[in-house]
């Protein structure tokens, strides 16, 4: 069974960090693309960013550039995102999804899902 698990989130105040995981199993994660989204109540998931299997990061959302960093560690199977200088605005679930090689904006084009995290930044 293929399978993604996220941990990590939490509340944080403005400014703080948070680094969440994306665990794999039954798959291998090294050949796939990592995307994390993010989806705020009452709307629908967004990219964040990617991370191919070759280790290029797309940056999808320009708010983040800077202040997010995706990577990922295969000999654990597993994919992470720091999130640094966190802001209220960066409130959501955030699920972290795979597709096979190559990054995708889209969610109808990653075939693994997360169950998601809630991150929540305020004072």
């Amino acid at each position: 069974q293929l399978q993604l698990v996220e941990s990590g989130g939490g509340l944080k105040q403005p400014g703080g960090s948070l680094r969440l995981s994306c665990a794999a199993s039954g798959f291998t994660l090294g050949s796939h693309a990592i995307g994390w989204f993010r989806q705020v109540s009452g709307k629908e998931p967004e990219a964040v960013l990617c991370i191919t299997s070759t280790d290029a990061t797309v940056v999808y959302i320009n708010s983040v550039e800077g202040r997010f960093t995706i990577s990922r560690d295969n000999a654990k199977n597993t994919a992470y995102l720091q999130m640094d200088s966190l802001r209220p605005e960066d409130t959501a679930v955030y699920f972290c999804a795979a597709k096979p090689y190559v990054c995708a904006r889209w969610r109808d084009q990653y075939n693994v899902w997360g169950q998601g995290t809630q991150v929540t930044v305020s004072s």
